[in-house]
């Protein structure tokens, strides 16, 4: 059974920093692409980043571009997403979402996690 797991979510201030961690079990990590995706209130879901299996091709949405950082570690499973000079219009939930199937973005028929709740305060 493939489970992912988010964690790290958390009330910051603007300017602070956060760093996101998601967990998958069940499946063989190094053959997914991982992406960490957000959805504010009233807002549609839009990609933040993505990481290829390797790690050695990544993406960023313009508006985290400088900001923020997606990393592996593929020993512990694991997917991070370090995020700085965080401001209030990153407040969202974020998700962590993997793929073996394509280049960088998980699909929807992806395994997806359950959220992580980001808030940032003016």
């Amino acid at each position: 059974q493939v489970q992912v797991v988010e964690s790290g979510g958390g009330l910051v201030q603007a300017g602070g920093s956060l760093r996101l961690s998601c967990t998958a079990s069940g499946l063989t990590f190094d053959d997914y692409v991982m992406g960490w995706f957000r959805q504010a209130p009233g807002k549609e879901r839009e990609g933040v980043s993505c990481i290829s299996w390797s790690g050695g091709s990544t993406y960023y949405a313009d508006s985290v571009k400088g900001r923020f950082t997606i990393s592996r570690d593929n020993a512990k499973n694991t997917l991070y997403l370090q995020m700085n000079s965080l401001k209030p219009e990153d407040t969202a939930m974020y998700y962590c979402a993997a793929d073996p199937d394509t280049d960088c973005w998980p699909r929807d028929t992806g395994y997806w996690g359950q959220g992580t709740q980001v808030t940032v305060s003016s």
